[in-house]
């Protein structure tokens, strides 16, 4: 059957009205992976009796007359940074190659007990830290819109899988953008949650202050559906949050009229692609038309963003990639000494990338030099909180480009660090303030590539962001 794209509700109701089996899509999708992943490298695993398992039991329980559950059948990919009982989870790392996690991640149990099937692990960068997808110890991904250009980062993978139609929905991970940019890039919505939303158990840290999994779909209604499936308080994790979970598909229909949409002018100013910059204004304009008033704002410590979070999160990485030793799992490399089997296994197993951010961060904490980078840049972080604190006190949400330019093309950026940095200067923000933010497709470029609008809320607003977003896609934002 080759029925596309499907959605979460096109699966449901194939399978309620017996037009195909959850083990038929399973299939279908099987196939349509081997077919297109030795392009793309969107796949780095495949579970194929996982995943025809899981949909042989949906299948008997829909025989016995049982309902459907929410996610029945449907299928999904998840980001190999995030744990998979049985199933190898790389981190797309040497240093991890045949890591195999004893435990399901909380957010892939959920997916599980609502009756979705995980047919693989998707690439990544290395340990999530990128913005291409370059930086994979696996070889890059190729963004299925334009297979020159990257499909962005570090989630790429999950993104060029939903986009081409390998999966139904994808989970991702975010520390500075890295859900939001690679769905703007790809042209598919992708939902950053609030921090302390959904569970981070199972997830292999980067930086723990800023990490957070959330949904690839091919529309907002499916990002709302996957959403209210992983999101909830967990005793397993101390930084998820006891913050009842809202009906957000009933949240989707609400009305937007009258909503305030805040347009920080720092996010148009120098570095902003003149087509990007005018489909966004077009994507503002929609929603005016829609009854949403423009609000125009100052976030002056936008400025600082970057700095701020390269500083922070290097940091953090430095603490979290400290457990890769060669001792206790993962790559060991042989050594003389003690001290010589370390540096050996981590000079074998990271990749520069990796290595680059771990130095960055092992400077900022060490003696001397704590205070004028690691703590300054938590003071301002602070600052880019009340910014974000303020604005809310006046709009409903905040509108702005997810990214300064369209996918760029692949190895264009990657001799120099710096320039692919400042491809996160729009995302890095949210995700320093902890707010909820969704990339929603807003139309293309003149040659084809797709631009995206990042809808930020605030602390635990999902629904708001969620309802904005389905509007504007109802309203034909994907082709303004």
């Amino acid at each position: 059957m080759s029925t596309a794209p499907w959605t979460i509700a096109s699966v449901r109701a194939a399978l309620a009205q017996k037009r195909i089996s959850a083990r038929e899509l399973t299939t279908e999708f099987l196939g349509r992976i081997k077919r297109r992943n030795p392009e793309l490298n969107a796949y780095l695993t495949l579970s194929p009796e996982r995943a025809q398992t899981q949909a042989a039991r949906v299948d008997a329980a829909f025989s016995r007359g049982e309902p459907l559950p929410p996610l029945a059948g449907v299928p999904v990919a998840i980001k190999d940074v995030i744990s998979t009982r049985g199933l190898r989870t790389t981190c797309a790392s040497k240093i991890l190659e045949s890591y195999v996690p004893p435990y399901d991640a909380t957010a892939v149990e959920r997916l599980e007990a609502a009756g979705a099937v995980i047919l693989g692990k998707t690439n990544c960068d290395e340990f999530a830290m990128g913005g291409s997808n370059e930086n994979s110890a696996y070889g890059p991904v190729r963004n299925p819109v334009a297979t020159d250009r990257v499909p962005g980062g570090s989630s790429g993978g999950s993104a060029a899988a939903v986009a081409a139609e390998l999966a139904v929905a994808a989970l991702g991970t975010d520390t500075g953008g890295s859900i939001r940019q690679p769905g703007a890039f790809c042209g598919v919505p992708a939902l950053m949650p609030t921090y302390g939303r959904v569970s981070r158990y199972g997830l292999v840290a980067f930086a723990s202050s800023l990490d957070k999994i959330g949904p690839f779909t091919t529309c907002v209604s499916d990002t709302a559906a996957i959403l209210a499936t992983i999101a909830g308080h967990d005793h397993a994790d101390s930084t998820s949050a006891a913050v009842p979970v809202p009906d957000y598909a009933a949240e989707l229909e609400k009305p937007v009229q009258g909503l305030r949409i805040g347009v920080p002018e720092e996010y148009f100013g120098q570095g902003l692609d003149p087509e990007v910059g005018a489909k966004i204004e077009a994507g503002i304009a929609l929603l005016e038309g829609l009854g949403c008033r423009r609000v125009p704002l100052k976030m002056p410590h936008t400025n600082y963003a970057i700095a701020t979070y390269y500083v922070l999160a290097t940091a953090e990485a430095s603490s979290n990639l400290a457990r890769y030793d060669g001792v206790r799992y993962g790559l060991r490399a042989q050594g003389a000494t003690l001290v010589e089997m370390y540096r050996h296994t981590r000079d074998r197993g990271f990749g520069p990338e990796v290595k680059r951010r771990i130095m960055l961060g092992t400077y900022a904490l060490s003696a001397g030099y704590y205070d004028a980078y690691y703590l300054r840049a938590q003071k301002v972080r602070a600052l880019i909180a009340r910014d974000f604190t303020s604005a809310f006190e006046t709009v409903d949400a905040i509108v702005t480009p997810t990214t300064p330019t369209p996918a760029f093309r692949l190895g264009e950026k990657t001799a120099d660090p710096l320039e692919m940095y400042l491809a996160d200067i729009f995302t890095v923000t949210g995700s320093l303030a902890g707010v909820p933010g969704i990339s929603v497709p807003c139309g293309k470029t003149q040659t084809g590539l797709p631009v995206g609008m990042q809808i930020l809320g605030p602390h635990f607003s999902e629904g708001r962001v969620l309802q904005i977003g389905h509007a504007f896609e109802k309203a034909g934002g994907s082709s303004v």
